[in-house]
């Protein structure tokens, strides 16, 4: 990554967030039980360098799902073609105001007049995936340049620059500028120019490049409305949209890819100014009620709580039997890559749940001596529950939620141990919890936790839950 370096930091502790990070691990697990999810690859850096990579589940090949299988990781591909066009500009090759017109011959009078910079940010008014989009159902192909200029020669759908409006087919535009500009197809021109050159080795720009004994998560369907999850190959080329859609990569290379797009990133293969104008928010998602920004081949928005310096850029990506995503927020050096494999994988609203967790441990801390003796999951009739120890408090989560901190009590635990057991009270929790009341951790003889009360409510292992409901309702 030669284009900026700066001297790289001198090792120092870990950040706060890191905090929370083992708690990663549980937390997916139960979320993978519960949803009956296939599998999720997860990956997470600190100034891009990997502090935790793990996968759980399965790949879709009978096998156990490992942080080296690649993945579809579908419209992260955009960022990786805008990359691309920058560094291209960078080079003085091309400038953003020049209409595509200008190395693309024959669109459409409209087309034709729309700037890279409109494509980028997909402000130039084109339709999204052409009048036959049966290419995401596996009904057909992904389009080549011919029928790509087919379903464009129709002309744009809105006027340029009017609003936020998505295409593929606009970003399948850009893989041809890349191509007139370089000479070279663009999956070679980019694997070598932007992908290497960034130092990913698991990464390629479009499924011909892929060995073929990679390791390779294979897609899911939603589990409707057969009853059950088929297996969906995902191999298939993306021809001309590879700069759309293309890109098969880790969460551990897009953890790693999106931490050196940051501005202040100490190595990358664009210049500071170039990641400023790639991050930077241009056009707002007009409908939708999260608040999302776009602006050249990144997605931004922020952290509810956490204010500015929990805001956050990245992309996700839906291809048949995957969703992924990734952000990076560089206040805090932290990047993020959850990968799921099935149509309905819960990659974006576990990013949030994972956000919340590190913004959470970022303000209270790595656990005091009191809060560190606190954890596990224990078990009642209502399900599960987990002790998270942040600072001097206990978090109370609840694994079941995407987020798991969602108004979570907070026990503050006493200093001193009595004999076997651990004593605490509840100083935060809402009107209709068991604020102010007490709380204790019980262990046997061997030290080894067997019970906790919240209030007047006794929690078990899963092993003694399970028993008892069996007991005291049948099924077992």
């Amino acid at each position: 990554m030669a284009a900026s370096k700066k001297k790289a930091a001198s090792p120092s502790t870990e950040p706060a967030w890191a905090a929370a990070l083992p708690y990663l691990q549980p937390w997916l697990a139960h979320q993978l039980r519960t949803t009956e999810q296939p599998g999720v690859s997860v990956a997470v850096a600190h100034r891009g360098r990997v502090l935790l990579s793990f996968a759980q589940g399965q790949g879709g090949d009978g096998a156990r799902l490992t942080p080296r299988h690649r993945f579809r990781v579908a419209s992260h591909s955009k960022t990786f073609t805008a990359v691309a066009v920058l560094k291209l500009r960078e080079q003085g090759r091309l400038k953003l105001d020049d209409a595509v017109g200008a190395y693309v011959p024959g669109l459409p009078a409209d087309v034709a007049a729309a700037t890279l910079a409109q494509l980028l940010s997909h402000t130039a008014g084109l339709v999204r995936d052409g009048y036959d989009a049966g290419q995401w159902s596996d009904r057909r192909p992904f389009l080549d340049e011919a029928a790509l200029r087919d379903d464009l020669a129709r002309g744009a759908v809105l006027p340029a620059n009017t609003r936020f409006k998505y295409s593929n087919h606009g970003y399948g535009l850009l893989g041809l500028v890349v191509e007139a500009v370089t000479g070279e197809p663009y999956t070679a021109w980019v694997q070598r120019e932007v992908v290497q050159a960034a130092g990913l080795k698991d990464t390629v720009p479009d499924a011909p490049q892929l060995a073929d004994s990679t390791p390779f998560a294979q897609g899911h369907s939603a589990k409707w409305p057969l009853g059950r999850r088929v297996g969906i190959p995902g191999r298939n080329p993306t021809n001309v949209l590879a700069a759309a859609t293309g890109f098969i990569s880790t969460a551990a290379d897009l953890a790693r890819f999106f931490a050196s797009l940051d501005p202040d990133a100490a190595d990358s293969v664009l210049t500071p100014a170039s990641r400023r104008e790639l991050v930077r928010r241009q056009w707002r998602d007009p409908y939708g009620s999260v608040e999302r920004w776009y602006g050249l081949g990144t997605l931004s928005g922020g952290t509810p709580g956490g204010g500015a310096a929990w805001d956050h850029f990245g992309h996700t990506g839906g291809f048949q039997g995957t969703l992924t995503r990734t952000v990076c927020v560089p206040a805090q050096g932290l990047s993020l890559s959850i990968l799921t494999n099935a149509a309905d994988g819960m990659a974006g609203v576990w990013v949030d749940g994972a956000l919340q967790l590190l913004r959470t441990a970022a303000e209270h801390g790595a656990p005091s001596a009191a809060a560190a003796g606190w954890g596990g999951r224990w078990w009642s009739l209502w399900g599960a529950s987990d002790l998270l120890p942040l600072g001097r408090r206990v978090f109370v989560a609840n694994p079941g939620l995407t987020n798991p901190l969602l108004d979570a009590p907070q026990i503050e635990p006493a200093a001193a141990v009595d004999g076997s057991t651990r004593h605490g009270r509840f100083v935060q929790a809402g009107g209709f919890a068991s604020f102010g009341e007490a709380a204790r951790l019980e262990h046997d003889a061997r030290g080894r936790a067997q019970a906790l009360w919240l209030g007047g409510t006794r929690l078990q292992t899963e092993a003694q839950a399970a028993k008892e409901l069996a007991r005291r309702y049948g099924g077992g």
